[in-house]
């Protein structure tokens, strides 16, 4: 029979070996992570220039996964639809927003009563690039540089347009009229591509659109960039002035990121930022990135999540710039 000092002994050496067996478990659980496909959930239409960016780094982060990472394009509310498909997704890595950090930010300022707090409902686990929307004009027409556009505007007064296709142009859209007097009337459309039409008939005298649309445009010579709405240049594009350079102050930067749920372990992501460090790192990226518009940005979680905070408070102002009402 066991005395009692016995029985005591033969437990707590039980309890230690479990401890120790947890322990050994846990590092071990923690590699087996990714051990199921990945998917990359992004609000840009497929086959849109945003989607040539998330199908590339798929493809880039496929061998360092070990995983087949699919691609979900969750359309629809500018983006608000995949933004909260993932924030209320399982927080174990497998679901991964690739969306631009100032089009989740945005949500904050244009809802009335948004779905979800992005700042708190989310984690930026790696930044992707940094990129700048551009002013763009059919090359055929006189304008050389953005004086001549002002100029030709100030003169045309309300008769004058331009194309827009999202809230970082009507945004820059806007700042450009405060700081010039002209007074030119804001065409929306659906998508940039759209718009493309209306620039080459006349309808409308400019036009504000990513980079994706308006270097592909350029390099077939059928537009010309006149500046892009950052306060330093890019790298992909040395020759393109700002639009601060030419006295109209801005700074309406996109960016791109890899956000998971805000509860994701911390070692995953950090694994996450790490693939994409990797892969940005290399020539292939940045010439890739470069060909885009967009200059390679590398971040850690806690300056990516920084920034997407910095993002939530700047929507605000420019919401109230671009005289945008909330929506409900």
């Amino acid at each position: 029979m066991l005395t009692a000092t016995r029985r005591t002994f033969l437990a707590a050496t039980s309890a230690l070996a479990s401890a120790s067996a947890i322990g050994l478990a846990r590092p071990a659980l923690a590699q087996q992570w990714p051990a199921q496909d990945i998917h990359f959930v992004t609000g840009t239409a497929a086959g849109s220039g945003g989607d040539v960016i998330v199908r590339y780094f798929a493809e880039k982060l496929r061998p360092l996964a070990g995983r087949t990472i699919i691609v979900e394009n969750r359309v629809g509310a500018l983006g608000a639809i995949a933004v909260e498909y993932v924030a209320r997704s399982k927080p174990d890595g497998y679901t991964i927003l690739i969306w631009g950090g100032g089009n989740i930010a945005s949500m904050m300022a244009l809802r009335k009563n948004p779905p979800i707090n992005v700042v708190t409902a989310l984690q930026v686990a790696a930044t992707i690039n940094r990129q700048a929307f551009m002013f763009v004009v059919d090359a055929r027409t006189p304008y050389q540089t953005l004086d001549d556009l002002t100029k030709a505007m100030l003169a045309k007064g309300d008769k004058a347009s331009y194309a827009t296709s999202n809230n970082e142009a009507t945004v820059m859209g806007e700042i450009y009229k405060q700081k010039t007097g002209v007074t030119a009337v804001e065409v929306p459309y659906k998508t940039a591509a759209e718009s493309i039409n209306d620039i080459f008939s006349g309808a409308v005298d400019y036009a504000i659109h990513n980079p994706v649309l308006a270097l592909a445009q350029r390099n077939q010579g059928r537009m010309r960039i006149l500046g892009v709405g950052a306060s330093e240049r890019f790298s992909s594009v040395p020759e393109v002035p700002t639009m601060a350079e030419q006295g109209i102050p801005m700074n309406v930067i996109g960016w791109w990121s890899a956000t998971v749920p805000a509860d994701t372990p911390r070692h995953i992501v950090n694994q996450i930022n790490k693939w994409f460090v990797d892969v940005e790192s290399t020539e292939e990226t940045r010439a890739f990135l470069s060909n885009l518009g967009g200059d390679p940005l590398i971040k850690s979680p806690e300056e990516a999540q920084a920034m997407l905070v910095k993002d939530v408070e700047n929507w605000h102002d420019y919401v109230k710039i671009a005289k945008i009402t909330p929506q409900g």
